[in-house]
């Protein structure tokens, strides 16, 4: 099993950065896939990108595509999402998400999540 923790998250301007940081704990962590979603309130959950154990990312979705970076590093266990010139439209909790094997792009196929972290934009 693998445990993972979010932090960086909190309240920013329109136009504004936060980068997230997921911590991974307990299995290895070159193991897992990883993945980020995020979830607005009254919305379901989205898929923003994910990231293989090698670092091949899948392709971003269209809303955040440009904007936001995600990296990850094995050595210190540890995932990251750079998020630039954020939009009001990017408010939500965001999550991330492990799972053995290759990426995916579907909540229900990652087996392990983190509590999120709240991202909120202001315009």
């Amino acid at each position: 099993q693998v445990q993972l923790v979010e932090s960086g998250g909190g309240l920013v301007q329109a136009g504004g950065s936060l980068r997230l940081s997921c911590a991974a704990s307990g299995d290895t962590f070159s193991r897992y896939s990883m993945g980020w979603f995020r979830q607005a309130p009254g919305k379901e959950r989205e898929f923003v990108v994910g990231i293989t154990w090698r670092g091949y990312t899948t392709p971003y979705a269209d809303s955040v595509k440009g904007r936001f970076t995600v990296a990850r590093d094995n050595a210190k266990n540890t995932v990251a999402l750079q998020m630039n010139s954020l939009k009001p439209e990017d408010t939500a909790v965001y999550y991330c998400a492990a799972r053995s094997g290759d990426y995916s792009r579907y909540a229900a196929e990652y087996n392990y999540w983190g509590q999120g972290t709240q991202v909120t934009v202001s315009s």
